[in-house]
């Protein structure tokens, strides 16, 4: 039994293969066929021709916990063509966490206290199966929100007592279907946590077929040492490492993937590695005094106590109240900011790196967020791809969608290919584009004409369609289908 049909479309299966011309068949949530499909009673046909089939794009990184359930039709994703969420980056997983007092930053990025009210990360899939979002998520638990839940104090390494809490947690969370461990050793929560605790909870990883993805220690300076350590936790553990959001930060490093891409490219050659990146000049995180040093320039994204300056520049706010930047910032707290502080030249490096996956970083409960949480994948397409040719769209489209779904375990996802999940998007290669801007961060892409999930259409004619098939994908299920 066919449902849908797209007829005439070229077809880029994910696999970094070259384009063909072709159909693709839908039945149920899986593709039934690729290449001449005949015509089959019932079924929906759709004129795609002109138009490009690849699989839903999997945006790696992302801090989506809250938002699959609070913006169940995932607007900001589904518009650029992503099916799947990898959530719980940079050490910050909703769950397994319960809290009397108001979360620690980076924390309050996805969520207030009552927002964290999971327990067990079973808790937490379960409410995902209860009302499913309109893509799918596979879920990382995060060091820091392990950390907070085991620690009175945060400031010193953990005990062996706090470990063992520790290691408690993250074994019910990978029992009940997390993909991994996730760490944000650059913020606070987990800045005293030495490599010997970060090995001792990923030793649990191993059995269990997980990974470990990390918001390394040091993006400037000393970015060479923080690969190092990086690289150390996975080695012991034997586990695959993901490096997160890979950049050079700070003026005085621009120039230095020169350095860290043939440092990861050497660690590669011994043990299993990736690294996801974004297409921006400029980062976002919670606002911090003792970055402001390194920036070209601050744009505050929210603040609890003047939710009115969101949106504004820091200088621009500093001037008008006649106070240093610093005495600014301080006033805003808690707030969030985006950094402009990397080099052009630097993020085309990474990106044109072959192992580098594309992920979004994005924020979506800022109250004016970074343009990455609505364009990041079309700007990969358009900008990137189509203007200034940093490579052929098949290499584009591999790094959103099979080589993702080949780092992360995602089995099933990832390709055109008969018998894999139906998670699609069809774009027009001419005119696919980023239309969020650091001005306007929450316009939907140009050149997106259909996204399907597990069969479903969840975007089409410029809007969400209201359908909801989107699955927490459960680590033990997707080995099932790697059988």
């Amino acid at each position: 039994m066919t449902d849908t049909i797209l007829r005439g479309g070229t077809v880029i299966d994910g696999s970094g293969a070259k384009r063909f011309r072709g159909d693709v068949a839908i039945a149920g949530d899986r593709i039934a066929a690729v290449g001449g499909v005949a015509k089959t009673a019932g079924a929906r046909e759709i004129d795609v021709s002109g138009l490009v089939v690849a699989p839903g794009f999997i945006d790696v990184h992302t801090h989506d916990d809250r938002a699959l359930l609070a913006m169940p039709d995932m607007a900001m994703k589904a518009s650029q063509g992503v099916t799947t969420v990898v959530t719980g980056n940079c050490g910050v997983s909703l769950a397994p966490l319960t809290l009397d007092r108001a979360p620690p930053p980076p924390l309050d990025l996805i969520g207030d206290r009552g927002d964290y009210a999971y327990p067990r990360f079973a808790d937490y899939l379960a409410a995902l199966d209860r009302a499913p979002a309109a893509l799918n998520a596979a879920c990382l638990v995060g060091h820091s929100s392990l950390r907070v839940g085991a620690m009175a104090a945060l400031d010193r390494p953990a005990a062996a007592g706090e470990i063992a809490a520790m290691q408690a947690a993250l074994q019910e969370a990978l029992d009940a279907g997390a993909i991994g461990l996730s760490s944000g050793l650059y913020y606070a929560p987990a800045a005293h946590a030495p490599p010997a605790e970060l090995e001792a909870l990923a030793a649990l990883l191993r059995p269990a077929g997980a990974l470990y993805t990390t918001h390394m220690r040091d993006e400037g300076a000393h970015v060479l040492d923080s690969l190092d350590e990086s690289f150390a936790v996975g080695r012991a553990a034997g586990v695959p490492v993901v490096i997160s959001h890979h950049k050079t930060t700070g003026t005085a490093n621009f120039g230095r993937t020169a350095e860290t891409l043939p440092k990861i490219a050497a660690a590669m050659a011994g043990q299993e590695v990736g690294l996801d990146v974004y297409p921006y000049i400029a980062s976002s995180t919670v606002l911090r005094t003792e970055r402001l040093g390194d920036a070209l320039k601050v744009l505050i994204t929210w603040s609890k106590p003047m939710p009115e300056q969101a949106g504004r520049e820091l200088a621009d706010i500093a001037a008008e109240w006649g106070v240093p930047p610093a005495e600014a910032a301080q006033r805003l707290q808690p707030a969030g900011a985006i950094y402009w502080m990397m080099d052009e030249a630097d993020v085309q490096r990474v990106l044109k790196f072959a192992p580098s996956m594309v992920g979004s970083d994005g924020l979506p409960h800022d109250v004016h967020p970074h343009p990455r949480l609505w364009g990041t994948f079309p700007r990969v397409l358009g900008h990137y791809c189509r203007e200034l040719g940093l490579f052929d769209l098949e290499t584009a489209v591999h790094k959103m969608t099979g080589l993702s779904a080949a780092r992360f375990g995602l089995f099933g996802r990832g390709r055109v290919a008969a018998g894999a999940y139906a998670d699609l998007c069809v774009f027009d290669p001419a005119t696919v584009a980023d239309r969020a801007t650091f001005a306007e961060p929450t316009l939907p892409a140009a050149g997106i004409a259909h996204v399907f999930v597990n069969g479903r259409a969840v975007w089409r004619d410029g809007k969400p369609t209201g359908e909801r098939p989107g699955r927490a994908l459960r680590r033990q299920e997707l080995a099932q289908e790697r059988r």
